[in-house]
């Protein structure tokens, strides 16, 4: 993979983790820096684009997930995914910062909690795609309570223009770390590494999105931006503890 576009230089110890997404819609809103503040670390900063936060909901499936030297496995290693997440920055290195990951695969589950800090939840995720138009269907398995979910279908509407540095649509979709807190409050960034995302313009349908209500938000008319992108091949590496 090249390089030349990455904010800062890609790590000097190996990667541990290879992995595609697949099929994203990248589903943004603005929102007020001060309704994140406690919900995200104070050791983080939450950064704004002109002026305001965003906070995303990111639909894709997620295909070759296997560590280094390993082979991808056709039930461990084919998954859809759903994120929401939020735009952090810790040390000079913008980032993102999740508050939610929901996928169907168990093991996964467990070891991006267990390994990378994160916040998974096991999910029931429908997932079909014909000519780049994707029904998505998402509900999360909790035992009490509602479970908040997705529902919808979205899809390309455009070629494939390359978002240019310093615009919305390259502040949201090019990021190259990640935070996470440890259960003893401890913050961990793991880098990652892929080409530029291959954007298209999106369009997108939402019967249903309550996926940020166990946060106290509730997401009030359709998406500010939406983008799409058909495939990135993604390399992360071990989370470092910051200081």
């Amino acid at each position: 993979m090249t390089a030349g576009h990455r904010p800062w230089a890609v790590p000097d110890r190996p990667w541990v983790w290879r992995q595609s997404w697949l099929d994203v819609l990248f589903a943004h809103w603005p929102i007020s820096v001060e309704t994140l503040r406690p919900l995200v670390p104070d050791a983080l900063t939450i950064q704004e684009f002109d002026g305001t936060a965003w906070i995303g909901v990111v639909p894709f499936h997620m295909q070759n997930i296997a560590p280094r030297f390993v082979p991808a496995l056709p039930w461990i290693s084919v998954f859809p995914e759903l994120n929401v997440r939020t735009y952090v920055e810790m040390e000079g290195k913008p980032g993102v910062w999740f508050f939610s990951l929901d996928a169907t695969n168990p093991l996964a589950v467990w070891a991006a909690r267990r390994f990378f800090h994160l916040s998974y939840h096991r999910a029931e995720i429908s997932f079909q795609s014909a000519r780049d138009q994707i029904e998505y269907r998402c509900r999360r398995l909790i035992r009490n309570g509602l479970s908040p979910r997705f529902e919808g279908n979205y899809g390309p509407t455009s070629s494939i223009n390359r978002a240019a540095p310093g615009g919305l649509d390259h502040w949201l979709t090019e990021r190259y770390c990640l935070y996470a807190e440890a259960p003893d409050g401890k913050i961990y960034r793991s880098e990652v590494h892929h080409a530029p995302w291959p954007l298209q313009q999106a369009r997108a349908e939402i019967e249903a999105n309550t996926m940020t209500e166990p946060l106290g938000i509730a997401l009030s008319g359709p998406p500010a931006t939406l983008h799409f992108g058909k495939r990135v091949d993604v390399i992360l590496w071990s989370p470092e503890r910051l200081h």
